[in-house]
């Protein structure tokens, strides 16, 4: 591999200006991995397109395979043209992108190999002074091996940061374990737990209007809130992906994560501003308010399921336990219900209901966030009422839509809902800025905000551990779902104890 010559200075990880502009380097582990291909390195290229990557910046690939930094350029130029839209893949802007990239073939377990990568990046900043992103996009069994690697060959330098992909660790005890042999090598402000969902535009919408908008607050707690609901469904199966799917399941993989993290900016108190150390605060007391699921609690409160074949956007769909790699006597869940309670002043007796799985009717994540009826109803029957909905849509199109009672045009008082509805692809024209985008962007100028702090994961591990013991313990199995449909039937019975029914619009 060939490293140009690059100068350049960085800025300390706490300094509120951007790099924009700067060099940088970039330095993917796994880079030929899906994730990199999928999302960071489309990311990339749309940030050196928008002028993040400067001049002498490194975008370095590193990963097993023996391949030079040619054939590197090739895979991933592929890639952008598969995951970029074709208004925006453009001949200049490719060779723009293609100068910075590189490839390093290397084992990341075998210490003896990072010398190279040490090379190669003092040979490109030989003062190590500017900003160097490592992100592992590697299973966590190889974050504590080349964080302490990065170490042993210099190159964790203060303005050094770290990338830490899901899943961290599987449990509790695994994932502290990871956070402080992880927290020996880097200092707290320099690591970056992600999670993407957090990087999405409605997700910080959400965040706006709850914080910029004087009327919301006094209508936000059990006032007035009637339930809420988050539902993340996925069409897809598990895509290849058995063997590890199998040992993780949704719990793991969406709820612990994701999910939790959702509930808490619904939930959380206003911060005193938008800074790193104050919206972390408020979100990790919302986890330590999370009403413990504990033995038979756990299971009166929670449904998991396992998809069996069935029909998928018309075409069929095989059974999880014949999905590659899945074991045919596998009991992993891939559907997750739950009903959640916190135990805070303001959301005392609200439910919180999550719902999660693979091989669903629909691709679709929201919250929904429903407001009691009105105390006394003026208009005679109650037949056409509807309670007012805040439903924010997070994929497939990102959105904000208010559920409102009105009078239906006519003689008659008859009253309709319709929504006030907000697309963001239509209200704004500029192009969506993609989440692993706007995350790296954050990563790029040291902003926390959208990163999860080591207490707030150990905090949900906290919360979760008890359901999966539950379950462990429980003679039950998961309940099958035919694939295409909205889980099992159990779910619908878990909301409806309440008198609710989960929002599903057609």
């Amino acid at each position: 591999m060939v490293c140009n010559g690059m100068g350049g200075e960085g800025l300390d990880i706490g300094e509120a200006q951007q790099t924009k502009g700067q060099p940088v380097d970039v330095v993917i582990f796994g880079g030929t991995g899906d994730l990199a291909k999928r999302k960071l390195l489309p990311a990339l290229y749309h940030l050196n397109n928008s002028g993040w990557l400067g001049e002498g910046s490194m975008v370095l690939g590193v990963s097993r395979g023996n391949i030079d930094s040619a054939a590197y350029r090739d895979v991933v130029r592929e890639a952008c043209q598969q995951h970029v839209d074709a208004e925006y893949f453009s001949a200049a802007a490719w060779d723009s992108f293609a100068a910075r990239l590189h490839y390093l073939s290397l084992d990341a377990t075998s210490q003896e190999e990072y010398a190279a990568l040490a090379a190669c990046l003092q040979q490109e900043d030989s003062s190590g002074d500017r900003v160097r992103v490592f992100y592992l996009a590697t299973s966590p069994d190889l974050f504590v091996p080349i964080c302490q690697s990065l170490a042993t060959v210099n190159l964790v330098t203060p303005k050094a940061r770290m990338v830490l992909e899901k899943p961290l660790g599987h449990n509790l005890a695994s994932a502290r374990l990871i956070n402080q042999q992880v927290g020996q090598v880097f200092q707290e402000n320099q690591i970056f737990r992600i999670d993407h969902y957090l990087g999405k535009e409605a997700v910080q919408n959400l965040i706006a209007l709850r914080f910029a908008n004087a009327f919301f607050e006094p209508l936000w707690g059990r006032t007035s809130v009637s339930h809420v609901q988050i539902t993340l469904a996925e069409s897809l199966g598990v895509e290849g992906r058995g063997s590890f799917y199998d040992k993780t399941g949704a719990l793991r993989d969406m709820v612990q994560n994701h999910m939790l993290q959702l509930l808490c900016i619904i939930a959380m108190e206003p911060p005193i501003s938008i800074q790193p150390t104050a919206v972390r605060n408020e979100k990790l007391k919302v986890l330590q308010a999370l009403k413990p699921l504990i033995g038979d609690e756990a299971l009166r409160n929670s449904v998991r399921g396992q998809y069996r074949g069935g029909i998928v956007d018309g075409a069929p769909a095989p059974a999880y336990v014949d999905e590659p790699n899945v074991p045919d006597d596998s009991t992993t869940e891939t559907f997750v219900a739950l009903r959640a309670e916190i135990s805070t002043w303001r959301w005392a007796g609200v439910p919180f209901y999550l719902r999660t799985g693979k091989r669903l009717a629909h691709h679709l994540s929201e919250v929904a966030v429903t407001f009691r009826q009105v105390p006394h109803l003026i208009f005679g029957s109650s037949r056409h009422m509807m309670p007012n909905r805040l439903v924010i849509r997070l994929q497939p199109d990102e959105g904000i839509k208010l559920g409102l009672m009105v009078k239906a045009p006519g003689e008659r008082m008859r009253l309709r809902s319709v929504a006030l509805n907000l697309n963001f692809a239509e209200t704004f024209k500029a192009r969506q800025v993609d989440a692993y985008e706007r995350l790296l962007m954050d990563v790029l100028r040291g902003d926390l905000t959208l990163f999860i702090h080591r207490d707030e994961q150990e905090a949900a591990w906290t919360w979760v551990e008890p359901i999966m013991a539950a379950w462990a313990a429980s003679e039950d199995m998961p309940r099958p779902y035919p694939a295409g449909s909205w889980g099992p039937p159990s779910a619908s019975a878990l909301i409806a104890r309440d008198n609710f029914a989960w929002f599903e619009e057609s």
